[in-house]
């Protein structure tokens, strides 16, 4: 069975990755470092994992397999999924592929020395309506692929 993990601490879709995975007959799975509130939705399980530095992105790496979906915008969670044979999705609807992570990676390795040496002050685009848009759309063109 095909199982939707959600790195869900501070993901915007968590909502839509639900519905969609349960609608579609997938498990839904979301996992965070505490805080979080109970979903709306009883069919999804929520894994709240201790404190630490990517403890959430470990039993993410740990529990997935191939035939899984993980949504998440932390690229380096992205390249462990994909190293795991998982599909990989980011918020707004970008998917992360074995063509594209090496990009991803570098693109984040870049930004932060940006912002080390304070040539970028960090600001991230904020969600709009159309991300949300892409995400459902490329959530199910994925399912679609997994069979489900």
């Amino acid at each position: 069975m095909t199982t939707v993990y959600v790195d869900a601490d501070a993901c915007p879709v968590k909502d839509e990755a639900i519905d969609v995975a349960v609608r579609r007959g997938a498990a839904a799975v979301l996992v965070s470092n505490g805080g979080m509130r109970p979903s709306r939705f009883p069919e999804a399980r929520i894994v709240v994992v201790p404190e630490g530095a990517d403890a959430a992105d470990d039993w993410i790496v740990e529990a997935c397999t191939r035939d899984d979906v993980v949504i998440t915008a932390d690229i380096p969670l992205a390249a462990r999924a994909l190293d795991k044979g998982a599909a990989v999705l980011g918020p707004t609807g970008r998917e992360f592929t074995a063509e594209t992570i090496g990009t991803a990676l570098s693109m984040r390795a870049f930004k932060q020395h940006l912002r080390e040496t304070g040539e970028s002050k960090g600001y991230n685009a904020s969600f709009s309506a159309a991300d949300r848009s892409r995400f459902l759309q490329a959530l199910d063109r994925i399912l679609n692929r997994t069979g489900r």
